[in-house]
């Protein structure tokens, strides 16, 4: 639904600026993704799935099982099943029997995969503070706790409303 859509259609005043803004959050997150999405692909050949798959291992030095990366990353097993494999083949990361149930395979990032990581998050940083640097501390503070407030209310979804 673009704005001159929701301008007009037959929407009460306040569910026409909740869309409005509804909109600017997804172009806004649209933006500084496909932003984010090109430099990465530019300075290192790597996607950003791939980056917060190995942004999920360098935080779990133990390893994270295929189910428990595909739940932190909010994608399908297999989407994260090719991904793997991927980084297998270039020695990023290693596949494990998790000591405790040999049924699962952890993933964990090796040396290299650490240390590749690690030059990319540095530069990851960089550019997000490029694009979010002009807010200032306060406006910082008040759009995340915004953000949070938004978030919190959408993870409740169907549980307080019965509808999706």
């Amino acid at each position: 639904m673009t704005e001159a859509e929701i301008t007009s259609s037959p929407h009460d005043e306040r569910t026409a600026e909740l869309l409005r803004l509804w909109l600017r959050l997804l172009g806004t997150t649209t933006a500084i993704e496909r932003e984010l999405a090109q430099r990465m692909r530019q300075r290192f050949g790597c996607s950003l799935a791939r980056f917060d798959l190995m942004a999920q291992l360098a935080k779990s030095r133990d390893g994270l099982t295929m189910g428990e990366l595909s739940r932190r990353l909010m994608v399908t097993n297999g989407n994260v099943t090719g991904l793997v494999r991927r980084l297998v083949e270039e020695g990023l990361v290693v596949r494990e029997s998790d000591p405790d149930d040999r049924r699962l395979q952890r993933v964990r990032l090796t040396a290299d995969g650490l240390a590749l990581f690690g030059r990319m998050a540095v530069v990851h940083g960089r550019w997000v503070t490029e694009l979010l640097g002009d807010l200032g501390p306060e406006e910082r503070r008040a759009l995340s706790a915004l953000l949070a407030r938004v978030k919190a209310a959408a993870m409740q979804g169907t549980d307080d409303r019965g509808t999706a």
